[in-house]
């Protein structure tokens, strides 16, 4: 695996994972009243983290070239006020 490639993996930490499959669980029981055992937690993520991940990652991802482009925008008005009259 390339260095490129392993940017392209989302992977999540032990800690971030045991607290989202706690959020699972949670919803499960505040939304339809049901308990979800710990192998249905773990499809879950597991199915979110294959799936939905790389679709979050790819949005902020836009977002931060949006955001970006923006900033050079402003850098390029803000360099030209700097200049001076030359009369």
């Amino acid at each position: 695996m390339g260095r490129r490639d392993s940017f392209l993996q989302v992977k999540l930490s032990d800690k971030q994972k045991e607290k989202l499959k706690a959020e699972i669980k949670a919803f499960y029981l505040d939304e339809r009243g049901e308990e979800i055992g710990m192998i249905e937690q773990m499809q879950l993520l597991d199915l979110f983290e294959r799936k939905m991940a790389p679709l979050i990652y790819n949005k902020a991802l836009d977002d931060a070239k949006r955001w970006h482009a923006q900033m050079m925008e402003n850098f390029e008005a803000d360099y030209y006020a700097l200049y001076k009259n030359e009369d």
